[in-house]
C-alpha cells in the first residue's frame, strides 16, 4: 500500500462517524478509531493496553462482540450498552489468513443521540397531532361523535349510515321508534345505540324479546304483581319489566309475537303513561323510551287480525328499516373482526382467516345476517385444528365472489399476505383504497362522497397514514 493510500484509509476511519476496533487473534486490541474513547468512556492508552476479555469483565463493553466472533469464527451484530450507558449497534468480522484467525475488525454506532432525537420528534409530532385535534373539534365533534358509535357498530355502507344519521337526529325525543328489519340484522345493536345517544342515556335499558316469555306469565312479567297476587307470587311482590324501564329505554323486540290482550294493555299504558299491577288496585305512572322491533310485516299481521291497528299506528311514529347483510357487504370486513377479536380473547388463542375464506364470506348471502354471520365464524373457529381458519367444505350460501379493491381490475385483487393478521389486512386495504382515490379524485369531500362517509373522517383517515392527495 502506498503512503498515499495509507493516509486515504486514515482519514476514512478519523472522520467516519462509526468507531473502528482492530483486535488481534487472541483478544488484544491493536488500533482504535479517535471517537471511541467519547463513547466507551476509556482514553485511547487504556484501550490500546488492554484485552477485550478485560474490558467485558470490568464493564467497558457489555457484551464484546469481539468475543463473539472469536467464538463463532463468524461475522456477528449485537447491540451494546457501554460503560457511559451509550447505546450502540456494533457489528465485526473475523480475518482470516491461511485459516487461522488473525484479526477481528469492529465497528459501532452510537444510537442514544439518534434515539433523543426521534423521541424528541415524536414528541412533537404527538403534541402536533393533539393541537390539530383541538382545532378540529368544534366543528366536527358531532362527526366525530357519529363515527365513533360506527366504528363500535362495525359500519361503513352508507345506507347504514344514513340509519344512523336518522336515529341521532331523533335520539333527543321520546318519540317511538319501529325498527323492522329480518333476523339478525343488528336491531338490539343500534336500539342500545340510540338509548346512548338519548337524554335516557343514563338511564336502565331493558331488553325484553316477546317471544321467548310464555303467554301464561307475560302479564306478570311485564306488569309485575303484588304480594300473594297468585299461587307461588314472591311474598314481597315484584316490579314488572315496564316498571323496571323508568327513566330509562324499554327495547321490545319481536313485537309482532306480543298477544292480542297484552297489545291491549300496552297500548292503555302508551296512552295513559301508568299501569296496574297484577294483584294491585291503584295505578303507577311509568316514564320510558319505547322503541320495538320485528322481523314480521305488521301491516299485513294488522289486515289478517293479529295486530291491533291503533297499536300500530302508535308504534309506527318513527319506522326504521335496516338492511340485510347481502344488500351492504362493505360491512363484512369489520364484523368479521370484531367477531374474530373477541373469539381470540374468548378462547385464548390467536387465529387468523385463510385468504380464500374472504370470497366465501364476501358471496354469501347471509339469510341469518349479522347473527349468522357471527356464528359460522364461531363455528369455523372452533373446528379448526390449526391457527388458521381455512375455507370448510360446505359454504354458507356462497357464490365464490372475487374481493377486489373498489374500482380496481382483477390484477389489483388484495389477498392476505403470510403472517398478516385480519387487522393489518384491512388496514393496509383502507390504506390502497384511499392511495387509489387521491391519486383519482381532486379533493376530500370528492372522497368522502365516494367513500359515503364524512369529509372530516376522510381528512383524519389520511393524517394517520401519511397521505396526501395528488391529482
Amino acid at each position: 500500500m502506498s503512503e498515499i493510500d495509507k493516509c486515504v484509509l486514515q482519514t476514512i476511519v478519523e472522520t467516519a462517524n462509526d468507531h473502528f476496533f482492530i483486535v488481534s487473534g487472541d483478544g488484544q486490541i491493536v488500533d482504535i478509531s479517535p471517537g471511541a474513547e467519547a463513547v466507551y468512556g476509556v482514553s485511547r492508552e487504556e484501550l490500546l493496553s488492554s484485552s477485550v476479555h478485560q474490558l467485558q469483565a470490568a464493564g467497558v463493553l457489555k457484551p464484546s462482540i469481539t468475543l463473539e466472533v472469536m467464538r463463532t469464527r463468524k461475522p456477528a451484530q449485537l447491540m451494546q450498552i457501554t460503560g457511559t450507558g451509550r447505546r450502540v449497534i456494533a457489528e465485526a468480522y473475523p480475518v482470516f489468513v491461511d485459516g487461522k484467525l488473525e484479526r477481528i475488525i469492529s465497528r459501532s454506532r452510537d444510537l442514544t443521540d439518534l434515539q433523543l432525537l426521534q423521541d424528541e420528534y415524536a414528541l412533537l409530532q404527538k403534541r402536533f397531532s393533539e393541537h390539530l385535534k383541538r382545532s378540529q373539534a368544534a366543528p366536527d365533534a358531532e362527526e366525530q361523535a357519529l363515527d365513533d358509535a360506527l366504528d363500535n357498530l362495525q359500519v361503513r355502507s352508507s345506507v347504514m349510515r344514513e340509519i344512523a344519521l336518522l336515529l341521532k337526529r331523533v335520539a333527543p325525543s321520546d318519540a317511538n321508534v319501529l325498527m323492522l328489519g329480518e333476523s339478525g340484522v343488528g336491531k338490539t345493536a343500534f336500539a342500545k345505540q340510540l338509548h346512548r345517544w338519548s337524554q335516557r342515556c343514563d338511564g336502565p335499558f331493558i331488553d325484553v324479546n316477546c317471544a321467548a316469555i310464555p303467554e301464561n306469565l307475560f302479564e306478570s312479567e311485564m306488569f309485575g304483581y303484588q304480594p300473594g297476587a297468585f299461587s307461588g307470587a314472591a311474598r314481597q311482590g315484584k316490579a314488572g319489566l315496564l316498571e323496571q324501564a323508568e327513566g330509562g329505554t324499554l327495547f321490545l323486540d319481536e313485537i309482532g309475537e306480543l298477544p292480542l290482550l297484552m297489545q291491549t294493555k300496552l297500548l292503555k299504558v302508551i296512552q295513559d303513561g301508568s299501569l296496574t299491577r297484577l294483584g294491585d288496585t291503584r295505578s303507577r305512572k311509568v316514564n320510558f323510551r319505547l322503541v320495538v322491533a320485528t322481523n314480521q310485516d305488521l301491516a299485513k299481521q294488522v289486515e289478517a287480525g293479529l295486530f291491533r291497528l291503533d297499536l300500530y299506528y302508535r308504534l309506527n311514529v318513527i319506522p326504521v328499516t335496516l338492511p340485510p347483510l347481502r344488500d351492504r357487504r362493505e360491512d363484512i370486513p369489520d364484523l368479521v373482526e370484531a367477531s374474530l377479536n373477541r373469539l381470540n380473547q374468548r378462547y385464548g388463542r390467536q387465529k387468523i382467516l385463510d385468504t380464500r375464506v374472504w370470497s366465501t364470506l364476501m358471496g354469501s348471502e347471509w339469510p341469518g345476517n349479522v347473527r349468522e354471520l357471527e356464528n359460522w365464524l364461531e363455528r369455523a373457529w372452533l373446528s379448526s385444528p390449526t391457527d388458521q381458519i381455512e375455507v370448510p367444505a360446505v359454504l354458507p350460501h356462497a357464490e365464490q365472489l372475487p374481493v377486489n379493491l373498489p374500482n380496481a381490475s382483477p390484477a389489483q385483487a388484495v389477498t392476505l399476505e403470510p403472517h398478516e393478521t385480519l387487522k393489518q389486512y384491512l388496514a393496509r386495504l383502507e390504506r390502497e383504497t384511499l392511495e387509489e382515490l387521491c391519486n383519482t379524485l381532486p379533493s376530500t369531500y370528492a372522497i368522502a362522497k365516494r367513500l359515503g362517509i364524512s369529509q372530516s373522517s376522510v381528512v383524519r383517515r389520511l393524517q394517520h397514514y401519511g397521505i396526501k392527495i395528488t391529482k
